[in-house]
């Protein structure tokens, strides 16, 4: 009886370990951004191959369109990358590189919003003028003139709409009558093309 034959095994080659996917990130900061100043757009590339690549940056202002280059940044060794922008109004902003895309963050803009007092020092019961500008222009729009009533608390004690006072700006003025020391400041609530923002704090010491 022969004896069998042992079948032959057929060697197989090592499989080539999966690339791993690239990866694009976006943070802002800070955000919101004050009117005026700029804001850092910067994340980080990952996968092989990754120093040296140009990475796009797209933005869409309000009213939302759609995305528009704006420009290139070249990534480093780390895979990190920056931009800095300077946005007016809120705006959304998208990287790219090859066939990656960051997810979409928007960075809102609040306004430059001053405060001025006429009297820091008024006897009791005396009606004071608070005044100033909001910029960019926000000609027709109610602000609240606010009192501290506690730590991180505030109560409207008078609203004032405001008026044009030039191309860039509005501005406002209102007598609101003082009985007691207090901080106060100014508010305006957020629309559609701008966030939240509010004054410096005053402090009117009554006598």
């Amino acid at each position: 009886m022969c004896a069998s034959v042992p079948a032959a095994v057929t060697a197989q080659k090592p499989q080539k370990p999966a690339k791993q996917p690239g990866n694009l990130s976006l943070s802002a900061a800070p955000n919101p951004v004050k009117f005026g100043k700029s804001a850092t757009l910067s994340g980080k590339l990952t996968g092989p191959g990754k120093a040296d690549k140009a990475v796009s940056l797209s933005e869409d202002p309000f009213p939302v369109d759609e995305l528009t280059t704006v420009g290139t940044a070249t990534v480093n060794d780390q895979g990190d990358y920056s931009f800095v922008r300077n946005p007016t109004v809120n705006t959304r902003y998208r990287t790219g590189q090859g066939g990656l895309e960051s997810e979409i963050v928007t960075v809102n803009v609040s306004p430059r919003l001053s405060l001025r007092v006429g009297d820091r020092t008024p006897p009791a019961g005396k009606r004071v003028r608070f005044s100033g500008r909001i910029c960019p222009q926000h000609d027709g729009v109610s602000l609240a003139i606010q009192r501290r009533t506690a730590p991180k608390q505030w109560r409207t004690v008078a609203s004032v709409v405001t008026a044009d006072a030039g191309v860039e700006c509005s501005g406002y003025s209102r007598r609101v009558r003082v009985r007691r020391d207090n901080v106060y400041r100014t508010l305006f609530s957020a629309d559609a093309d701008h966030a939240a923002g509010s004054s410096r704090r005053r402090r009117i010491d009554v006598h």
